[in-house]
């Protein structure tokens, strides 16, 4: 046991982690996979004083369909959710993303919650999450809020989470007919690379085949993952066709060469953030059972 650490609580109902959250506050951490907490103890970025640890909390681990609802519980691993029915469809995108993090190890043990929380700017569940208008269900002793998943966000590595509370799972709508999601991701290439960059789409679109919905989210092109709101602006309305994404991932890099100005990993970014989201798009325009030559040709 870290010496920092005074006391190990394992609990078994959300109840009991949340008295003890209102009992110890700050000096308190959740732990469930602890892929990310236990690093970050071994370097002394955090030191908490009491771990209570939730991975025995059943309740919190569901995958489930709720009122044409998606529910992640915040405990469920990315085995769980990469190998789970209601993402080996239209939402194959979720799967993609889970399945790209780490090796399966880690998979088997890392939680969406933990990644979530974590809050790293390349967090590679955040994106696909983002691009759905996820809600984050929060809750404390004797209370629950919810709020979307883009405000839960607040900075690198910060989120809105107070002493007292835990995410208790992640919500999202089912995607409907004339609309998909795609994910991309570029990963570090060695060991001494730093360069990485994800990206997720969802488009919907009329029976004109004019996009009239579309949610971008990146992961790793600022200080948190963000939804890309000027982007979404330049495409909203418009005929979905080669010009269209042609002249979309333009703006994207000069977004992005404004918004990394300076930075060592402009050079490479600029150009990658094209390669993403042509990927990204193709694949939400295709869907997974579309045998189509173009993304553009279902139109």
């Amino acid at each position: 046991m870290n010496p920092l650490i005074q006391e190990v609580y394992q609990t078994h109902h959300i109840e009991e982690a949340l008295e003890l959250l209102k009992r110890f506050g700050e000096r308190a951490k959740l732990i469930a996979g602890g892929t990310d907490l236990i690093i970050q103890m071994r370097e002394g970025r955090v030191s908490p004083a009491v771990l209570i640890d939730i991975s025995s909390v059943e309740e919190t681990r569901e995958i489930k369909e709720v009122d044409q609802m998606i529910e992640i519980g915040s405990t469920a691993t990315f085995t769980q959710v990469e190998t789970h029915s209601l993402f080996d469809r239209e939402l194959t995108a979720i799967a993609q993303a889970a399945r790209s993090i780490g090796s399966p190890q880690i998979r088997n043990r890392a939680t969406v919650g933990g990644n979530i929380c974590n809050a790293s700017p390349a967090a590679d569940m955040l994106p696909p999450l983002l691009a759905l208008d996820a809600l984050a269900v929060l809750k404390r002793d004797g209370c629950a809020r919810v709020i979307p998943l883009s405000d839960f966000l607040t900075g690198k590595e910060q989120t809105a989470l107070e002493t007292d509370e835990l995410l208790d799972r992640i919500r999202f709508r089912k995607i409907p007919d004339k609309s998909g999601i795609g994910f991309s991701k570029l990963g570090v290439r060695n060991a001494l690379a730093i360069a990485r960059l994800s990206m997720a789409l969802y488009v919907a679109w009329d029976h004109e085949g004019c996009c009239c919905d579309i949610r971008i989210a990146s992961g790793a092109l600022g200080i948190k993952a963000q939804r890309e709101w000027e982007t979404e602006n330049f495409m909203a309305g418009k005929k979905l066709n080669d010009a269209l994404i042609d002249e979309t991932a333009a703006f994207l890099e000069e977004n992005t060469v404004k918004r990394l100005a300076g930075r060592s990993t402009l050079p490479f970014k600029r150009h990658a953030v094209q390669g993403v989201f042509r990927e990204a798009f193709d694949q939400a325009m295709r869907g997974p059972d579309r045998r189509i030559k173009h993304a553009t040709d279902i139109l």
